[in-house]
């Protein structure tokens, strides 16, 4: 057993289902591989069981799009049980790869994969065992003997060489379940199936709010299609005065799901590591915001859309983003939702990208590598600048969400307010919540309502959210902070009682941004700038600092291989 090398991986839903395939496709027979899944089923994770969905949710990604497992989304709806396809009402011969799939339908999908990985990697005698119903509530890494223990359900006690955190989403709740009609996340779903003859108030315009919309409307009143093909809404008698607010900055809706050229944002034409490590030689050590978006979004138009690449090749990133975000404002937002409709039915028709959103999709999942190397000043403007556009064009919202929310605006039950970034909710006293916001006559506004639910999604979480406490207490992780380029800048901030800007004592000024800091290798790095060879981390929620977008199975195809090279190499 000393040449065994012993993995544990913590979480068993599509992080650790990706981390699974890496270390059983590596075809070693040195490796003891225990998986940890804190529920009775392994592979759909939050996303796509009932913790995240319900019937009505649709993936946002097409069977086309999803990075190799071990059989395709189409081979597997021809050996699927019938029982469960003809509950969605699917059948191989109708269904295609590049059709979307009910969430609850796709974890199923999720779940065999997994289970066929069980099977080769039993046959290889690297399984060690599978733990369901086993939360690990903490973390300790031993450096004098090279082991990390895992406590598990808060008394057992494991021993290992590497761990893997996959521990997926995580909603922190601050008011749910103390004050009455408060929720901190749309999750589960099945919480929202509530019937109420009042207005209720919705954070966010996000995919995560549409998923929201669809589960409370069913539970108010009735979907139908009528003879023209169009889907219609009708509210229950009884709920007549049902209605949903959103609250969204800026009053903008997500963009539709469109023909993607490359259904796996391929990053080719895209900066290597190479040139970008010799940039960070040039530029002081610091990755540069505006030379990213020049060669990882400006120059990917060149030769593809010269046209369009002539209308924004001397634009910097705030005007290009200024001028994106004013076209959007400048239309209503439902009449620009069915005209982006419209487009993407056209594009689909046609398999023809609506290309520059493609790239902006491409730019956002290129941040996560140079992130960490942005200055401070550079990781504001991403936030502040970038982030709010690509949140709302990459969204993807699939055609029969659209449809929905086009059915409920028109019967008069959805409408959406434009809201600032200086807009908060507070917890009512009894019931509900207030929300406080700015309106378009620059009028303050305290609106109360009933039911509230907060659905700006997956946030990035700080790094004293990190469940594990012996890696925080025993200084084996540290706080992801960005130095400031200009030190004037950082001491600056820091005088105007920026409680996230810090100092060394040495002239170094520094921003504090969420989560635990990480290597190039998904590896934690404690305060002394070491990173750590036995535990990786692949749980988004405390990484978002140096790895900003969250992009789904994308994400864990990339940090698995990242990985897997780390660990054999």
């Amino acid at each position: 057993m000393e040449n065994i090398k012993r993995i544990a991986i913590i979480g068993g839903g599509p992080s650790g289902l990706f981390m699974f395939k890496r270390l059983v496709d590596a075809n070693r027979t040195d490796l003891s591989i225990t998986i940890f899944e804190k529920n009775e089923q392994l592979g759909k994770g939050m996303p796509y069981s009932t913790d995240g969905a319900r019937d009505e949710h649709i993936t946002n990604v097409s069977g086309n799009e999803i990075p190799e497992l071990v059989t395709s989304v189409t081979e597997w709806i021809e050996t699927a049980p019938a029982a469960l396809l003809n509950h969605y009402q699917i059948t191989p011969q109708k269904y295609n790869d590049f059709k979307v799939l009910p969430r609850l339908l796709f974890g199923q999908y999720l779940v065999a994969q997994f289970e066929l990985l069980l099977a080769k990697a039993t046959a290889a005698g690297i399984l060690d065992k599978v733990y369901f119903d086993s939360r690990v509530t903490d973390i300790t890494d031993h450096p004098e003997q090279q082991k990390v223990t895992l406590q598990v359900n808060g008394e057992k006690l494991f021993e290992y060489d590497q761990v893997i955190i996959c521990t997926g989403h995580r909603w922190p709740a601050k008011y749910e379940g103390t004050v009455t009609g408060y929720y901190d996340s749309p999750y589960p779903p099945a919480k929202l199936a509530i019937k109420t003859n009042a207005p209720v108030a919705v954070k966010g315009s996000s995919l995560t709010a549409i998923d929201a919309i669809r589960t409370l409307a069913r539970a108010n009143g009735t979907f139908t299609v009528d003879d023209d093909g169009v889907r219609r809404y009708r509210l229950a008698d009884d709920n007549a005065d049902f209605k949903l607010i959103m609250h969204s900055r800026e009053g903008l809706l997500p963009a539709v799901r469109f023909h993607l050229e490359d259904p796996h944002l391929s990053k080719e034409g895209t900066l290597t590591r190479a040139r970008m490590q010799a940039h960070r030689k040039e530029n002081g050590g610091f990755m540069s915001l505006d030379y990213l978006f020049e060669h990882n979004f400006k120059d990917l138009f060149r030769d593809k859309r010269p046209a369009f690449y002539e209308r924004i090749k001397d634009m910097d990133l705030e005007t290009f983003v200024a001028g994106m975000m004013d076209l959007r404002e400048y239309v209503e937002p439902f009449q620009l939702f069915k005209a982006e409709y419209a487009e993407a039915e056209r594009s689909i028709k046609r398999k023809e990208s609506v290309y520059w959103k493609e790239v902006l999709a491409i730019l956002s999942y290129s941040m996560n590598y140079p992130a960490k190397y942005l200055s401070a000043e550079d990781s504001l403007r991403l936030q502040k600048v970038l982030m709010p556009l690509i949140s709302i064009v990459i969204a993807f919202v699939p055609q029969s969400s659209c449809e929905e929310i086009m059915a409920l605006h028109q019967a008069g039950v959805l409408e959406i307010i434009a809201v600032g970034g200086d807009s908060h909710v507070e917890p009512g006293k009894n019931t509900g919540a207030v929300y406080y916001y700015t309106d378009t006559d620059g009028q303050p506004q305290a609106v109360a309502f009933d039911t509230f639910v907060d659905c700006v999604g997956q946030p990035h979480l700080a790094f004293e959210d990190l469940p594990f406490k012996s890696l925080i207490s025993r200084q084996t992780v540290s706080p992801a902070r960005l130095r400031f380029k200009d030190a004037a800048a950082g001491k600056e901030a820091l005088k105007q009682g920026d409680d996230h800007i810090e100092t060394d004592g040495k002239g170094n000024y520094y921003l504090r941004v969420p989560g635990i800091a990480i290597n190039d290798s998904f590896q934690p790095i404690d305060d002394y700038g070491a990173f750590n060879d036995r535990i990786y981390v692949m749980a988004v929620p405390y990484i978002g600092g140096f790895n900003p977008d969250y992009s789904g199975l994308d994400f864990c195809e990339a940090a698995s291989d990242a990985i897997i090279k780390n660990m054999f190499n």
